[in-house]
């Protein structure tokens, strides 16, 4: 049994120490912060390709004549939608609306899902699916057999094409298929979570390295980039998309995290639907907000928001936007002071700075 204060290791640890990545502690595992640099890192992603290990993330399965039917009792959106090599964003609640997590659901075919899971919450998100569907379909935490490589930037589908003899151009958006790269037969998947285009590799955790090697071989002459952990921070709030401890925790809804497209109404009886279509259907008293920073400072998680002398919310996530050369944030406020263009102020340690209100995303890529 693995001891509680030890770290884990991706199958890529190695490599990254080969690449003089500095390593931190994230949710348990010694992950690759930045290598190059957060801003080199960033500006490659939108420019070229970059590449990020994120083999800690869980993939949980959920398998049997009623795994649709399991799906549907514990995530928002709704897996009736799904056909084979389809997958979506969803979120699992408590019985009080609280988000569990946000996930990617993945259908292989009618008797096999899988919940691509957060990090740190595999085995909570586990022992949860166990308990409330365990009677209706297996549930098996299949993440210690997959390495998941991702890929983005305007490039990597070049570069992909280099090492496969499979057309992975046929993959859209929210669809996967099963292709073979360097010989490896892998899952590979179009979601994205930086705003560029791109694949998730799900490859056998013995293979990984060789497939990132081979990414690297391929696209050495197109910019590919090794990215880490602080340039994927950046990537994802300049689209303002949540992450799991931040803007969605279990004292948030999807509702209040501006999450209404991923909710259904129409699926199954999931965990917290009565909580949810009350807010769907009544409102909620916050909301989930970009900020853009008027005066020079960077605001960061936790910082409180300010109007008239009065909180009126709390930054959730802060940065520097490498793209667009300024600070931005995302936070809850209420919803008074809501509206984009709303000025507010932000308490840095005391000391107030002038910011506004801001409409998400803050980056669009060009199409």
């Amino acid at each position: 049994m693995r001891a509680t204060n030890e770290l884990r290791r991706t199958p890529l640890y190695q490599v990254h120490k080969a690449l003089g990545a500095r390593i931190v502690d994230f949710a348990g595992w010694e992950m690759p912060v930045q290598y190059a640099g957060v801003m080199e890192e960033h500006k490659a992603v939108r420019s070229s390709c970059g590449i990020f290990d994120v083999s800690h993330m869980g993939e949980i399965e959920i398998a049997g004549p009623k795994a649709e039917q399991a799906c549907n009792m514990v995530a928002t959106n709704n897996a009736e939608r799904l056909v084979d090599g389809k997958c979506q964003y969803t979120i699992i609640c408590n019985e009080s609306g609280m988000a569990l997590d946000d996930t990617i659901l993945y259908r292989i075919n009618s008797e096999k899902f899988i919940f691509c899971v957060n990090a740190s919450n595999v085995e909570k998100i586990y022992d949860w699916l166990c308990a409330r569907v365990g009677q209706v379909a297996s549930v098996i935490d299949r993440s210690s057999e997959y390495g998941l490589i991702a890929f983005q930037g305007p490039k990597a589908r070049g570069v992909l094409a280099d090492i496969t003899e499979d057309d992975t151009s046929v993959i859209k958006g929210f669809h996967f298929a099963f292709v073979t790269l360097c010989g490896v037969e892998v899952m590979l998947s179009r979601t994205g979570y930086t705003g560029e285009d791109g694949f998730e590799i799900f490859c056998p955790a013995a293979s990984t390295a060789k497939i990132w090697n081979a990414l690297m071989q391929a696209g050495s002459d197109e910019g590919i980039t090794p990215v880490g952990l602080g340039a994927r921070d950046t990537l994802r709030l300049e689209m303002g998309y949540p992450l799991y401890g931040h803007e969605l925790t279990e004292e948030t809804t999807p509702v209040e995290a501006g999450l209404k497209r991923f909710i259904s109404v129409d699926g199954g009886d999931y965990f917290g639907k009565e909580v949810i279509a009350g807010q769907l259907a009544g409102g909620t008293l916050r909301k989930l907000v970009g900020i853009e920073m008027i005066d020079k400072a960077i605001p960061r998680a936790g910082y409180p928001i300010m109007k008239d002398g009065v909180q009126v919310g709390e930054v959730t996530s802060g940065t520097f936007s490498p793209t667009l050369e300024r600070p931005i944030a995302m936070a809850y406020l209420e919803l008074p002071v809501s509206e984009p263009g709303t000025e507010v102020y932000i308490n840095l340690r005391g000391k107030m700075r002038a910011a506004r209100v801001a409409k998400l995303p803050f980056y669009r890529r060009s199409k």
